[in-house]
C-alpha cells in the first residue's frame, strides 16, 4: 500500500496514511480515461446549433436571371448555397451528443486518474477540513498552508456549506463531493485535496 503525508489545515504533517492499492495503486489505463473524459465532453454539448438549407431560407420563388445569352454559369434559384444568403451545404440542425459508457469503464477511469494523482504527487490529504462560516481569506490561508496549485480540486465526504462557500469565490478552485467525484475534474485539477474521511468513502465505493 501507498503510504502518503497527512497534513493539518496549517500545513503541518499530521501523520501518515495508508492508500488501498486496489484504488489508488492500479496500472493506469489510458484508454479508459480517455473514452470517459471524450464521454463526458461529449454530454455537456447542448446540441443547439442550427443553420437553414436551401429549402428554408427566404426566396428563390424565381429563376435568378435567364438561362442563355448573360455569360454567367446557369442558376436556377437565389437559395442554391453558391448565392450570398442562401442555404448552408449540410446545415447542422440541433441534435443530441450524448452517448452512454459501461460502468465498468468508468469506475476503471476514475481509478486509473486517482492512481495518477498519487504517482505524480499531486495528491493532498487532509486530517479535517472545517470553518465556523464561510471565510474566503480562511480557505486561501490554509490552500497557501499545503502548498496547493491554483487548479484544485477539493473532495469532501458529505455536504458542507461553510467550505463549499469558502472556495466558491476563489478562480481555479473546485469542491465536490466523494459521491459525485467524476474523472474530467480530478484529472483536470493539478492538486486533489481529499480530506481522511473521503478517502475511506472512496476506498468503500470503488475497492
Amino acid at each position: 500500500m501507498a503510504k502518503v503525508t497527512m497534513l493539518n489545515m496549517a500545513g503541518e504533517s499530521v501523520g501518515d496514511i495508508e492508500l488501498n492499492d486496489e484504488v489508488f495503486g492500479i496500472e493506469v489505463n489510458e484508454f479508459a480515461v480517455h473514452e470517459v473524459i471524450k464521454n463526458y465532453l461529449a454530454n455537456q454539448r447542448q446540441g443547439t446549433q442550427s443553420a437553414k438549407t436551401r429549402g428554408e431560407v427566404r426566396g428563390g420563388g424565381r429563376k435568378p436571371f435567364r438561362q442563355k445569352g448573360t455569360g454567367r454559369g446557369r442558376q436556377g434559384s437565389s437559395t442554391s448555397p453558391n448565392h450570398v444568403g442562401g442555404g448552408v451545404v449540410f446545415a447542422p440542425k440541433p441534435r443530441d451528443y450524448s452517448y452512454s459508457v459501461p460502468k465498468k469503464v468508468k469506475r476503471l477511469a476514475i481509478k486509473s486518474v486517482l492512481t495518477s494523482k498519487v504517482q505524480d504527487n499531486e495528491i493532498i490529504v487532509l486530517d479535517s477540513l472545517s470553518f465556523e462560516a464561510p471565510k474566503t481569506k480562511e480557505m486561501i490561508k490554509v490552500l497557501e498552508n499545503v502548498k496547493a496549485a491554483k487548479k484544485a480540486i477539493i473532495v469532501l465526504d458529505e455536504k458542507d456549506d461553510n467550505v463549499i462557500r469558502s472556495a466558491s469565490n476563489i478562480p481555479g478552485v473546485e469542491t465536490t463531493l466523494v459521491s459525485t467525484m467524476n474523472t474530467y475534474e480530478v484529472l483536470n485539477a493539478t492538486s486533489f485535496i481529499v480530506t481522511k474521511d473521503a478517502i475511506k468513502k472512496i476506498e468503500e465505493v470503488y475497492s
